[in-house]
């Protein structure tokens, strides 16, 4: 099912995965650059599998020429192109007002980001409040420490320790701004950027199955459907 949500200047299609019972907490998921993928899709359908009411908005809704082939050699250039073009500020305010629209049905609501999605859930967190946030290798939260002490949610991270774009003294930074009393962070040896990404490029299968336990467990735990 697809709804398009008010963003106060335009509407975003926004793509609704409801669980088996018709209702439960609100996830808001946030793409990886390369948009609301088959793989976005299929962890969309895993999270209403356990019982959540899931949203995954088209971040690049705004753009023109927008839509990736994603069996195209060039689809990583293909998807940093459309990111360059991307203003983050209204990327940021679109979110939230998806978000918004999960508070009103009434039901607590998380965030789960991957990649480009992660940062920008990140920032979605300090602005808007959640319940949680799960955030995979988030690939801006290095320009977003400083929002740390914004972000109110109970939160999640996932890193790989061998990721080409977050390095370890990155991740330790990152760590230290996050660090709480129920925050988790998490590091998996050999993992790259993007690791849970099911690509032969990306996916590291046992980071990403431990690492979607962990979700699943964090999740239960700060954010249960019954």
């Amino acid at each position: 099912m697809t709804l398009e949500i008010d963003t106060g200047s335009g509407l975003i299609p926004t793509h609704v995965w409801e669980p088996a019972g018709g209702s439960g907490p609100g996830l808001l998921l946030l793409q990886e650059i390369f948009g609301v993928s088959d793989y976005i899709q299929q962890r969309a359908l895993d999270l209403a599998t356990l019982g959540y009411y899931v949203v995954a908005p088209e971040i690049y809704w705004r753009l023109d020429n927008a839509e990736l082939d994603e069996t195209a050699p060039d689809l990583l250039e293909q998807a940093i192109g459309l990111t360059s073009k991307l203003d983050w500020a209204t990327a940021v305010s679109d979110s939230i007002a998806v978000l918004d629209y999960l508070r009103s049905r009434e039901t607590p609501v998380g965030i789960v980001g991957f990649c480009f999605g992660g940062g920008l859930g990140f920032n979605v967190a300090a602005e808007s409040p959640a319940d949680v946030l799960v955030s995979y290798y988030g690939s801006a939260l290095p320009q977003l420490i400083g929002l740390a002490p914004e972000v109110d949610a109970t939160s999640l991270h996932h890193f790989g320790d061998a990721d080409e774009y977050l390095s370890t003294e990155t991740v330790d930074q990152i760590a230290a701004a996050v660090e709480g009393p129920e925050n988790e962070i998490y590091r998996y040896p050999g993992a790259g950027h993007a690791f849970d990404n099911p690509s032969p490029a990306f996916h590291h299968a046992e980071a990403s199955a431990l690492a979607w336990s962990r979700t699943e467990v964090f999740l239960a735990r700060h954010l249960p459907t019954d």
